[in-house]
């Protein structure tokens, strides 16, 4: 039987047409307009990118959305004053902080900076510990994706093995801890396999679902996985270049050698991709039903 498609372009839309209904409906009943802020600091050409995807996004779902542009030469005091600004504005109930910043900007300062019950993003230290506590929180944006790809696709975690192949602080650690946990979408037995881990293949080989999040290319091969196994690529590396100018884009995963043998796969482009993006306007309505006492 060939592999299912997890499609989170689908998945994605399906998501959005409901937030869409949620926000008309806080508009209409309780006068509550969703607001997001992002900042942008230099002009680092995939920043600026995604920067734009989120503010179109959020415009076409009814969200408040201002934009913060600054020189790469703006300075440290000056960043954080602006978000001290937007800690106190009731009309904007998430702050975003577009990364990598200038090397003279120290990043963790500047996220710590965000109020906690505006940090859409889910990495301030306050949102990451309920995280693992299993508490009520904004959950970080891509591994909040995975779980969604994964439970709306029909894939059992209950019980299976997962094997997380990185172990970065966007994706890596807080999906493994999120499947770990006692929730839907969760109970799972989980490894997180690394630079240093030996023999990493027995690892993906037993995997009933395998997350790749590693950063290098087509790593993953055919004969690394288990038959029948559910993979979740989520790498996005630039290979090439098409004759039409536009990127070549692959995955951690190999997907043509890989895609015969499993059950089920998320493609790259159009796989955990699109998720991202959409989990952050779920954060952002999510902050502003906060804010006015509706959780």
């Amino acid at each position: 039987m060939p592999a299912q498609i997890i499609s989170g372009i689908e998945t994605a839309k399906s998501i959005r047409e409901e937030l869409a209904i949620e926000i008309a409906d806080l508009k209409t009943r309780h006068g509550l307009v969703p607001g997001l802020v992002t900042i942008l600091v230099g002009e680092d050409p995939a920043s600026q990118s995604y920067v734009a995807a989120k503010n179109k996004t959020a415009h076409a779902l009814g969200i408040h959305s201002e934009q913060v542009t600054l020189p790469a030469e703006t300075s440290e005091a000056e960043l954080l004053a602006i978000v001290g600004e937007y800690n106190a504005n009731s009309a904007i109930h998430g702050i975003l902080v577009q990364l990598p910043l200038p090397r003279h900007i120290d990043e963790a300062k500047v996220l710590f900076a965000i109020a906690p019950q505006k940090d859409v993003d889910g990495f301030h230290p306050v949102n990451v510990g309920k995280m693992m506590l299993g508490q009520q929180c904004y959950l970080p944006c891509t591994p909040h994706g995975i779980l969604e790809l994964l439970q709306r696709s029909g894939v059992e975690t209950s019980g299976a093995e997962v094997v997380v192949v990185g172990r970065s602080n966007i994706v890596g650690k807080p999906i493994a801890n999120l499947m770990l946990q006692k929730r839907a979408g969760g109970n799972a037995t989980v490894t997180v396999c690394h630079t240093r881990t030996k023999d990493m293949d027995f690892h993906t080989r037993r995997a009933d679902i395998l997350i790749v999040a590693a950063g290098v290319p087509k790593m993953i091969k055919g004969n690394q996985v288990k038959p029948g196994a559910v993979v979740i690529d989520v790498g996005v590396n630039r290979i090439g270049q098409a004759e039409n100018g536009k990127a070549v884009l692959a995955g951690d995963v190999d997907f043509q050698d890989v895609v015969d043998k499993v059950s089920a796969i998320t493609p790259v482009p159009g796989g955990v991709g699109p998720m991202t993006i959409t989990m952050l306007m779920k954060n952002t309505v999510q902050a502003a039903r906060q804010a006015a006492g509706m959780i």
